[in-house]
């Protein structure tokens, strides 16, 4: 079985309730609303608001909103556990800003001890998929601001739901508050969705160099890149495990009339977004071996912090293709486990580096139609 994925937020390039009620807190009584949730000793998210645990989201505890205007997602943690960056769209043009006004993506900055938000790329043209380097003092993130202050061209949706593959989209590299920004890739077409070992040796990125959507690995200079995937179709998110040795992915390798579609949408710099499904391989891209296989379409993987565990969104559960859910997997295919059920959308999962808080985005409690906003929540085993 096909399904499309149906999204109203960030095309994947790559990202309600009673805030007043109260919360459980780690001893099992009840926190009241505000105080902060809290596991063992260490790093106490503050940041944002209590949103009410649901009943069936059992390894989710202490859930807060963190975002509450605009559209966001793909948040990812520093490597110290107390901050995220992430891509956020304006809903209002903002008359200050330069180029675009705001209705473009923009890689931001959040304090989870303190809820502060900053921007930290250029204000122009369109970013997407934001990293921090291992230091936690550098940033990475893709833009399209070197050709065009301006934002890209939407896809043409004559041709049915398809994503933008912009090729003005380069890698660039910045301090953590934005500055010092130089250019790490400048080949032609799309370079996005880059993200950094934990070990610290090599990113994995996205590119379109070769003709074809593929993962490639380099030094955090950009130096020594070498191609992993070698299979028509589209290969990308990728992720590192803990010790970096593996990578997690989501492809789509269609054949038939359908990789004749995806070709020709290629040359015109579109993707059709059907069945997708996770991956994994060594980090050089050796013993590929697939991890779901349900035609459904799923995305947004990333490992547990045992690096043996998947947790990734999909919308296996909904013949519609319309609700999207975290589930987690074994890496072999088994142990399959829901882990929210909220009935709208859930995606783009990231575990703290300690593994003591997962955050993500949903649709839950949203502000409009829709909405995408981040959420945190210390994970139960």
């Amino acid at each position: 079985m096909k399904r499309l994925i149906i999204l109203a937020l960030f095309p994947l390039v790559a990202c309600g309730g009673d805030m007043s009620e109260s919360a459980e807190g780690p001893d099992g009584t009840a926190s009241a609303a505000g105080e902060a949730a809290q596991t063992g000793d260490g790093f106490v998210v503050t940041a944002g608001e209590p949103f009410p645990d649901v009943p069936e989201e059992v390894h989710l505890r202490n859930v807060r909103q963190l975002t509450f205007e605009g559209e966001n997602a793909e948040a990812y943690f520093s490597p110290d556990g107390t901050k995220l960056i992430y891509q956020r769209t304006e809903l209002e043009a903002d008359p200050d800003a330069e180029g675009h006004g705001g209705e473009c993506d923009r890689i931001w900055t959040y304090d989870l001890a303190t809820g502060e938000q900053e921007m930290v790329s250029t204000g122009t043209g369109r970013t997407t998929c934001a990293y921090f380097y291992p230091g936690g003092d550098r940033i990475i993130y893709a833009s399209t601001h070197e050709v065009s202050e301006q934002c890209p061209a939407p896809p043409d949706m004559s041709r049915g739901y398809v994503w933008g593959l912009y090729d003005s989209y380069d890698l660039w590299i910045a301090d953590a508050d934005g500055s010092n920004l130089q250019q790490l890739t400048e080949t032609e077409g799309y370079d996005a969705e880059a993200t950094i070992s934990p070990v610290g040796d090599r990113m994995v990125f996205t590119s379109v160099r070769d003709g074809d959507l593929e993962l490639y690995t380099m030094n955090l200079d950009g130096s020594d890149v070498q191609r992993i995937t070698n299979r028509p179709g589209y290969d990308g998110g990728a992720f590192f495990s803990p010790d970096g040795s593996k990578i997690v992915w989501r492809a789509s390798y269609p054949e038939g009339d359908e990789l004749a579609d995806y070709v020709a949408l290629l040359d015109q710099g579109l993707i059709r977004p059907n069945a997708l499904e996770v991956y994994v391989a060594n980090a050089d891209g050796s013993d590929v071996r697939q991890v779901t296989d349900n035609g459904a379409a799923n995305f947004g993987p990333f490992w547990h912090p045992d690096g043996e565990r998947i947790i990734f969104s999909s919308n296996m559960d909904d013949p519609t293709g319309r609700e999207f859910d975290l589930y987690m997997i074994h890496e072999d295919g088994t142990g399959l486990e829901r882990v929210t059920y909220t009935g709208d959308f859930d995606g783009f999962p990231m575990f703290s580096p300690d593994g003591r808080y997962l955050v993500w985005g949903s649709n839950r409690n949203p502000s409009h139609e829709a909405n995408t906003n981040v959420f945190i929540a210390e994970w139960v085993e």
